[in-house]
């Protein structure tokens, strides 16, 4: 099992409370065990992933 780093951890939490602003659901927040990024999927097509440092980029 894979944990998240601190940054990961502090970047997911504020995705979450903008994306929950605009009253989307999240849907699956998830640690991919290959790359050790966090996989966010925000209502039905906002994909994005966080990786360790911290940053995040919309997945297409």
């Amino acid at each position: 099992m894979i944990i998240p780093t601190p940054e990961q951890k502090t970047q997911c939490f504020i995705l979450c409370c903008r994306f929950t602003q605009f009253y989307l659901p999240i849907n699956v927040v998830r640690v991919d065990e290959r790359t050790g990024n966090v996989f966010f999927l925000a209502g039905e097509e906002n994909i994005i992933e966080i990786y360790p440092n911290g940053r995040w980029r919309y997945v297409q």
